[in-house]
């Protein structure tokens, strides 16, 4: 009876010495005598107590990796410090064991290189305003070795480019002048865009002016009265300012220049009229 329960025991412990539960997400490598046998999926396997040997389990869940601050000197020798994260998935157990150490020292140093390569290769203009670029440019390079390792790099993000203080106090002030100068400019285009719209009423109102002297001489004593009026209420205001100065007006000149506008426009209209008379007579 005892070497049954001996033997029933064996069986138990076998049994549950070769039974493998590999969690859902991971895959496991295992090694017969020293050598590489079997990837175990998940769920149940049984493997050879004694013989055969897990020598790694792992996820192939996609993992991050934290690219620590780097010091890194641009195109135009300009210091910075950049960091960034990388998004990576083991896509052969085996070739992530057996062709490289320590996959998370060999991936950040492969990140690392490749960073300071493509931002040498940029001025510091370039590195700021090209960084989804130079993901992109990055991914692609790191990849084309880390499939040798049954590694694929899924994103490479820059999180943050810092530049030395003084740079920073440079790109703050260059940008402080740029916004000056386009302030500048939208200033002058509209005061540019005014002075046409006064310049196009002015016009618009002397030939106003001009058709209703034709039409009606008597509108000339009305101008007269309107510019009269319009002097004295300058010369007031002139009166209520502290810094005024007084200045006298000769209405002989202004009526003198009203005249001769008028009087061109009346006569410029009568010659017309008076050559065509002139032709009808003969």
């Amino acid at each position: 009876m005892e070497p049954i329960i001996a033997i029933v025991l064996a069986l138990v412990g076998y049994a549950l010495g070769s039974a493998k539960i590999i969690n859902e997400g991971n895959e496991a490598l295992v090694e017969r005598l020293g050598q590489k046998h079997r990837t175990l999926r998940p769920g149940l396997n049984f493997i050879v107590p004694f013989v055969d040997q897990i020598v790694m389990e792992d996820t192939t869940r996609e993992q991050i990796l934290d690219v620590k601050p780097q010091k890194v000197i641009t195109k135009d020798n300009v210091y910075l410090e950049v960091d960034g994260v990388v998004t990576w998935q083991i896509t052969n157990m085996e070739d992530s064991f057996y062709k490289v150490d320590d996959m998370q020292v060999a991936l950040s140093n492969l990140v690392t290189v490749e960073l300071r390569t493509h931002i040498a290769d940029r001025s510091l203009s370039e590195t700021i305003s090209a960084r989804n670029q130079m993901n992109q440019s990055l991914l692609q390079s790191v990849n084309e070795t880390s499939k040798k390792w049954g590694v694929k790099i899924i994103r490479v993000d820059i999180q943050s480019i810092t530049p030395p203080e003084s740079v920073q106090k440079s790109m703050a002030e260059q940008q402080a002048a740029e916004i000056r100068k386009q302030a500048a400019i939208s200033e002058a285009e509209g005061e540019r865009q005014a002075a046409i719209k006064r310049a196009e009423a002015t016009k618009e109102s002397i030939r106003i002016l001009s058709e209703a002297v034709t039409a009606k001489p008597e509108t000339r004593e009305i101008l007269r009265y309107l510019v009269a009026q319009e002097q004295v209420e300058a010369s007031q205001r002139l009166g209520a300012s502290n810094n005024a100065k007084i200045v006298f007006l000769n209405p002989g000149i202004s009526e003198g220049a009203l005249d001769q506008m008028l009087g061109d426009t009346v006569s410029t209209e009568g010659n017309g009229n008076g050559s065509e008379n002139g032709t009808n007579e003969r």
